[in-house]
């Protein structure tokens, strides 16, 4: 319901955090070298730390990432970093060790694009206004979906998730934008032509209101996951005025009584080295999303 006063941007919407985006990926040593020399993020210390998966921290943000099959999303994710240029020194530092994948990166105006040994995207941007307080994290994830699309997922977004969102055009076309917390969004733009099939990766957000997307979801068998440990999950973001499936991304949806809500993540300061190392420096000073 609109605010007497109207001041709306306030309106934060009940998906309250986008915790993590999870990829799987075949190979963890080439993973190490692209996510943790090249990109400059820091393993998780705390769990996953066998050879089987691990955990990425991105400041208040995290990539999961199980050694399987790849996944690949088609569309990219957005980064924040503290230095655009300290960045594509550690990836050009990791390329002959990438050599014969599709890893690549240059600069694009204002933010770097990268892609992953797998093909996942990457578009990296220095801390700015439009980002808040966040010097490192993940502010968006960006879904291509079908032509006249972005409608019908904006509807389910605010209806059944109980989100602040909205339908946009710029010179890429019309998208449908969910906002989630203070500064992190999902974006599902509209592309010509049939959309590849869903590969599987996931992202997990947080609500404040557990039980409301669950009645919908449940009701219209839309469940993939029933709940356990303080979360579900689905895949299928359908129109809730025509039924119709609009886009498929697997959702790991935590309540906040799940128990990593807002676990304390440990960042390190890419920049330190032992060529120039400087005390007191080796952790980041805000990470804030």
């Amino acid at each position: 319901m609109a605010q007497p006063n109207g001041y709306h941007e306030e309106d934060i919407g009940n998906i309250i955090h986008l915790e993590h985006v999870n990829f799987c990926q075949p190979d963890q040593p080439k993973a190490i070298a692209f996510y943790i020399v090249g990109m400059g993020f820091t393993r998780d210390p705390y769990m996953t730390v066998g050879l089987n998966n691990m955990w990425v921290n991105v400041g208040e943000n995290q990539f999961h990432l199980p050694t399987r099959a790849a996944q690949v999303l088609d569309g990219h994710v957005g980064i924040v970093v503290p230095n655009l240029a300290a960045l594509q020194e550690r990836l050009d530092a990791v390329a002959g060790a990438l050599e014969g994948t599709r890893f690549g990166f240059g600069s694009a105006g204002d933010y770097v694009k990268v892609t992953c040994p797998w093909g996942n995207e990457f578009h990296a941007y220095e801390p700015e206004e439009r980002f808040g307080a966040m010097t490192l994290g993940i502010p968006y994830v960006e879904v291509n979906v079908k032509p006249n699309a972005a409608p019908g997922i904006a509807r389910f977004y605010e209806r059944v998730m109980g989100a602040s969102a909205d339908v946009d055009e710029d010179a890429g076309g019309q998208f449908a934008r969910v906002h989630i917390g203070e500064r992190q969004e999902l974006i599902f733009r509209e592309q010509p032509g049939e959309r590849p099939p869903d590969d599987h990766y996931h992202v997990a957000v947080y609500v404040a209101n557990f039980s409301g997307p669950y009645a919908f979801l449940n009701e219209h068998g839309l469940i993939t996951e029933e709940p356990r440990n303080h979360q579900l999950r689905f895949e299928s973001i359908v129109d809730p005025e025509s039924g119709e499936t609009v886009a498929t991304i697997e959702h790991e949806v935590r309540s906040l009584r799940h128990g990593m809500y807002r676990r304390n993540l440990v960042n390190r300061n890419a920049e330190q080295n032992m060529g120039a190392y400087v005390r007191g420096r080796d952790t980041l000073a805000s990470a804030a999303s």
